[in-house]
C-alpha cells in the first residue's frame, strides 16, 4: 500500500530553519523529521512512500538520492575512487519524490499524485507530526466502516482545529476552533481512490472542502488515538521533540496494540454541518 507524505509547505512558523531547508528536513534527534514519520510506517510494514514535494523540493530529492552516502559509513579506495558502503541499518523502502508544485495546496498535491496511487487504497499523512499510531488497527477500522476516508483523531492543545464526532463518524470538520479539550485532525489518513473526486482543483487544501464534504456525505470516519502524538509547528515543538529523541526509544516508536471498535452502528444517513 502506498503512503503519501505531504512535504511541500513553506513552514513559515519555523522560519529560522525553513529559509534554508524545507520543513520535513528539519532535524529531530540528528535526522530529518520526515524519517521519523517514515519509521512509524515502516514498523508496521509500510515501505512504499510517495513524497509530495513543493517548497525547496530539490533538497528532499538530493537527500534521498544521496541517502546511502549520507547515512552509512563507507570505505573508499583513494587510488581509483571505488567505494564500499556499510549501512548502519538495512532499509527496503521504495521512495518516490514528486514535485507537486510550489503553490499547490494539500488537496491539489493528492490530485497530482493520482497516477502514482494505482487506483488502490492508500495512506496519507503530514511530514511534520509523529505519534505511536497502531497502523494495523487504523487500517482494520477503515475497512470495517467501508466508507471513503478515515482520519486519525487526537487530543492535543486547543490551538488546533476541531473534529465533531458522533460515535466514530466525523459529522463536522472545522479548522481553528478553540476549545478546552477537543478532537483534532492528527493526519494518518486512510483513503479510497474516490476521495480524489472530492478535490475540486490544485488550489484546494485537503482540510477545507474535501474533508468538509466527505463529512457531510457520511464518508469520513475518525479513528481515535489516545496515545502519543505531537506536531512540529514551531521552534518550541522542535526543541521538545529533540529532547524526546534523545531516548533510544522515543514515544512515537513505543507501540501498543489499540482496540478496534466496529463503527457500523455509528453510521448515520444525515450529517449535521
Amino acid at each position: 500500500m502506498k503512503v503519501v507524505l505531504f512535504a511541500g509547505g513553506l513552514g513559515s512558523r519555523l522560519a529560522e530553519e525553513t529559509t534554508r531547508i524545507p520543513k520535513p528536513m528539519v532535524e529531530v534527534g540528528g535526522k530529518p523529521i520526515i524519517l521519523h514519520v517514515m519509521d512509524i510506517y515502516s514498523h508496521w510494514g509500510y515501505r512504499d512512500f510517495v513524497i509530495a514535494g513543493g517548497y525547496k523540493c530539490m533538497a528532499i530529492k538530493n537527500f534521498f538520492h544521496n541517502f546511502h552516502l549520507s547515512t552509512a559509513d563507507f570505505t573508499v579506495a583513494l587510488g581509483n575512487g571505488s567505494m564500499v558502503l556499510h549501512p548502519n541499518r538495512p532499509l527496503d523502502w521504495n521512495v518516490s519524490v514528486v514535485d507537486t508544485g510550489l503553490s499547490t495546496m494539500t488537496g491539489g498535491r493528492l490530485l497530482r499524485l493520482r497516477e502514482w496511487l494505482d487506483n488502490e487504497t492508500f495512506m496519507v499523512t503530514y511530514s511534520d507530526g509523529v505519534g505511536n499510531i497502531d497502523l494495523e488497527a487504523l487500517l482494520a477500522f477503515h475497512r470495517s466502516h467501508g466508507r471513503l476516508a478515515t482520519v486519525t483523531a487526537v487530543q492535543p492543545p486547543a490551538r488546533f482545529g476541531n473534529l465533531e464526532i458522533e460515535g466514530d463518524q466525523v459529522v463536522e470538520f472545522t479548522e481553528k476552533v478553540q476549545k478546552k479539550e477537543t478532537w483534532i485532525n492528527g493526519g494518518f489518513f486512510v483513503f479510497e481512490p474516490g476521495v480524489l473526486d472530492y478535490i475540486p482543483g490544485l488550489a484546494e487544501p485537503l482540510e477545507m472542502s474535501p474533508l468538509t464534504n466527505l463529512a457531510r456525505d457520511g464518508e469520513l470516519f475518525a479513528y481515535k488515538h489516545s496515545g502519543f502524538w505531537h506536531p512540529m509547528d514551531t521552534v518550541r515543538d522542535r526543541d521538545y521533540l529533540n529532547g524526546l529523541a534523545e531516548s533510544d526509544d522515543p514515544p512515537w516508536l513505543q507501540f501498543e496494540r489499540e482496540p478496534v471498535s466496529p463503527p457500523a452502528a455509528a453510521i448515520r444517513t444525515e450529517v449535521r454541518m
